[in-house]
């Protein structure tokens, strides 16, 4: 069993190390119920314990309300320790659920969440009629940054191309990353035209941008691809003539952006 330091050290380990985000985080968990399950047990095996061995000693001297008092006393004590546990279990939770919708790299909403609130626009411009956009962007030329200058200057270029990103959209829109060095934006209540202006703000953000490689400064550039939601069509569909319009900006020589027919 571990101690409780290590066991915490453990958990936070995991939840900090983007290296392990794949490993059970379940396990640490499970095994820090465990941990509080077993000092409980512990806790009211001495109690009993003590509680007999005291009644021995001083029945004839403790009256009633004195041994009740010490047994209240003692069950305070064990309140004290579980609820430290429990407040310890649901920050845990909640560490574990920011976990599974954030991408450990980047901080910018990873797929699962992406699609949820690509859903919940559909269902909501379906019930309205409000349109709304999705915009698919992704990163110029970035297997060649990678195999020229590493990864590490991989990673950068991730990282501060989503915050650039995540700067220049509206509060009410949602960045995130859809995978590897694609994102997807998705526009609420947004014409294709209005998608257009955002877009290309993002764009042109990004291009002014340098990122250090050495003695070198990369410029990075983005293409992408901007696709309105048509009525009665899936989310599916919508994200597919997106990803087509940015395979179209790819084609036309990269560092542009296309609107799906």
């Amino acid at each position: 069993m571990r101690g409780s330091r290590e066991l915490e050290a453990h958990i936070q380990q995991l939840l900090a190390d983007p290296q392990q985000r794949q490993q059970p985080l379940g396990e640490a968990l499970s095994e820090l119920w465990q941990h509080y399950q077993d000092l409980l047990e512990r806790l009211e095996r001495i109690t009993r314990v003590s509680d007999a061995y005291q009644s021995m000693a001083r029945q004839r001297e403790l009256s009633l309300a004195e041994r009740f008092d010490k047994q209240l006393r003692q069950l305070e004590k064990v309140a004290r320790i579980s609820d430290r546990y429990q407040t310890m279990m649901r920050e845990l939770n909640q560490a574990l659920k920011e976990a599974a919708m954030h991408d450990p790299l980047t901080a910018l909403v990873n797929r699962r969440p992406l699609l949820e609130r690509l859903r919940a626009e559909v269902e909501r411009s379906q019930s309205r009629g409000h349109s709304f956009c999705v915009a698919m962007l992704d990163i110029d030329n970035f297997k060649p940054i990678n195999d020229r200058y590493g990864h590490d200057v991989g990673d950068t270029v991730l990282i501060e191309t989503s915050r650039m990103m995540e700067g220049e959209v509206r509060e009410y829109d949602l960045c995130g990353r859809w995978g590897g060095e694609e994102f997807l934006i998705i526009l609420p209540e947004t014409s294709v035209d209005e998608a257009v202006t955002i877009v290309q703000r993002v764009r042109d953000a990004i291009a002014a941008m340098r990122i250090r490689a050495g003695a070198e400064a990369l410029a990075i550039t983005i293409s992408a691809g901007i696709a309105e939601y048509r009525d009665g069509e899936r989310d599916a569909d919508l994200l597919n003539r997106a990803d087509g319009a940015l395979l179209q900006a790819k084609r036309a020589g990269r560092d542009c952006q296309q609107i799906a027919p």
